[in-house]
């Protein structure tokens, strides 16, 4: 699967190029792995051409595009955008209307990292017509399922990115099935795992690489790697263990886990996604499948994958914003995506107190002081009213929780008019029947 969708795109770049149509992709945001992503389409990329970033702070926009060596012009309307791409330049803006809108742009690449902001995003893409590639796992953990269903009615595809760890656990997930093994576990390969991180002990290795420390940070306390798992439960159908999944400690190579795993257990389960700390080659991701084919696990054992039941694939390396071309240029020109909800959410991710909070805290952003992230299954989640990580920035807590608990909707204000909790309480509605919290209504309809 891997190799035939990575020639693929190749093949029908290269054309793309030579007849002069390259695939028009518009980003938004200017951090960290934006700066990657446009000096990668810009500089190595035949066939997809770069029209137009969208950012907040637009000089930003206008400094990533320079120093990959293209020319930033600021865009007040959608046809400045057309007119800019024409030219061969690339149109910057802080209006996410002329990205969506733009006869310019194919594909939306959503590099932002933001919940709230994705939501509005996301709709505007779909409301325009485009196909919407997420570089923000933050969103899709929170409302991927019900914005897949809004994508599919409006005739668009959405899509996670390659190269980031849940579509690389995906992509080889899709190649273990092709070669008929059951996918049984999918995990992501981490170096340290400690919920107890926040941006000050965070700052020192973020200012080295140039990155956000609460960006660093929630990789740090575990809050990234539930984000991601859940991705990939909602994209396999798995689920997990236990709340915040098994998260073992192992220093010896990945093929070892295969021994770590109750085989009848993961059946039960219908597949499970996992983490490990420390294992090698790391930081990759790893499958664990089985067969039930007694010849053919015969032919396994002779190409050393060992005698099963479960056999080790794995992948040594992510190579996040070097990947997100080949996605761009799958959705546009394949109608394939790298990753995305299959249907009814299966994992989530809730939020858990980092330490003492009083009532009356204003709960920061994932990556922050307050609180960190674990997966869970979604219907426990909804059962038990727990409050989803992608939710409590801005809530309010009405009580004291303590260190390592979890927080609940009853422990917190929401604030008012939130189009993240309207999405959320549809995407409740539509898939368990009811919103997990009574004081979220409503729907939201994506027109074009």
């Amino acid at each position: 699967m891997i190799g035939v969708v990575g020639g693929a795109v190749d093949t029908l770049l290269r054309q793309r190029q030579t007849d002069g149509r390259p695939v028009r992709m518009g980003l938004v945001g200017a951090g960290f792995m934006a700066k990657g992503l446009v000096n990668q389409v810009v500089n190595s990329t035949p066939g997809v051409q770069l029209t137009v970033v969208c950012n907040r702070t637009p000089a930003k926009a206008h400094a990533i595009v320079t120093e990959a060596g293209a020319t930033p012009v600021a865009a007040e309307s959608a046809a400045d955008v057309v007119r800019i791409a024409a030219a061969g330049d690339v149109a910057v803006t802080d209006d996410i209307a002329l990205v969506a809108g733009s006869d310019a742009v194919e594909v939306v690449v959503d590099a932002t990292g933001a919940v709230a902001f994705g939501a509005d995003l996301a709709l505007a893409a779909i409301a325009g017509g485009k196909h919407l590639v997420l570089l923000n796992a933050e969103v899709d953990a929170t409302l991927g399922p019900l914005l897949a269903t809004k994508a599919d009615a409006a005739g668009v595809v959405y899509s996670g990115a390659d190269g980031d760890q849940p579509a690389v656990q995906m992509n080889l997930i899709r190649f273990v099935r092709q070669i008929g093994l059951r996918p049984l576990v999918a995990g992501n390969i981490k170096g340290l795992q400690d919920p107890y991180r926040n941006p000050t002990t965070q700052e020192g290795f973020a200012k080295r690489w140039g990155q956000d420390p609460w960006m660093v940070t929630s990789f740090a306390d575990g809050t990234k790697v539930s984000v991601e798992e859940a991705l990939v439960a909602n994209a396999a159908g798995f689920s997990v263990h236990k709340r915040g999944m098994l998260g073992r400690d192992h220093r010896g190579h990945v093929d070892e886990l295969t021994g770590m795993y109750d085989v009848e257990e993961l059946r039960a389960l219908g597949g499970a996604v996992d983490y490990v700390v420390g294992a090698q080659p790391g930081p990759g991701i790893y499958v664990l499948g089985e067969h039930d084919d007694p010849k053919q696990r015969h032919y396994l054992e002779l190409y050393k994958l060992g005698t099963g039941p479960l056999y080790s694939f794995y992948t040594p390396y992510h190579l996040c914003h070097f990947e997100v071309p080949t996605t761009v240029a799958r959705v546009a020109l394949l109608g394939d995506p790298a990753i995305r909800p299959m249907g009814a959410p299966q994992v989530d991710v809730v939020t858990m107190a980092k330490t003492d909070l009083p009532a009356g805290t204003a709960l920061d952003r994932p990556g922050g002081y307050h609180y960190y992230g674990e997966a869970e299954r979604a219907d426990v989640t909804h059962r038990d009213g727990l409050l989803p990580l992608g939710l409590a920035e801005g809530c309010t807590l009405l009580r004291d929780v303590a260190k390592d608990e979890v927080i609940r909707y009853d422990d917190v204000a929401v604030p008012g008019g939130r189009l993240v909790d309207r999405l959320r309480a549809e995407q409740d509605e539509r898939f368990f029947g009811t919103p997990a919290s009574p004081a979220l209504t409503g729907t939201v309809t994506v027109s074009r």
